[in-house]
């Protein structure tokens, strides 16, 4: 069984609010947060970029509106 290479996000900050990547191949990309560890979720290179194009753009603001 291969092991996780975490690595911490830039845009993290020194504290206890991080988020972690790991990739063990060019097709499957994991995601965490330092304060649940435990719970991995699981995404292409292909779907990251595009959430992440998505957010840039501002098209997902209006989903923390009450």
């Amino acid at each position: 069984m291969r092991t996780h290479r975490w690595r911490k996000s830039s845009y993290s900050a020194q504290g206890a609010n991080c988020l972690y990547v790991s990739a063990l191949d060019n097709a499957t990309i994991r995601l965490r947060e330092s304060d649940e560890p435990g719970t991995i979720l699981t995404t292409t290179p292909t779907a990251l970029s595009a959430l992440i194009r998505s957010a840039k753009a501002g098209r997902l603001d209006h989903l923390g509106e009450a």
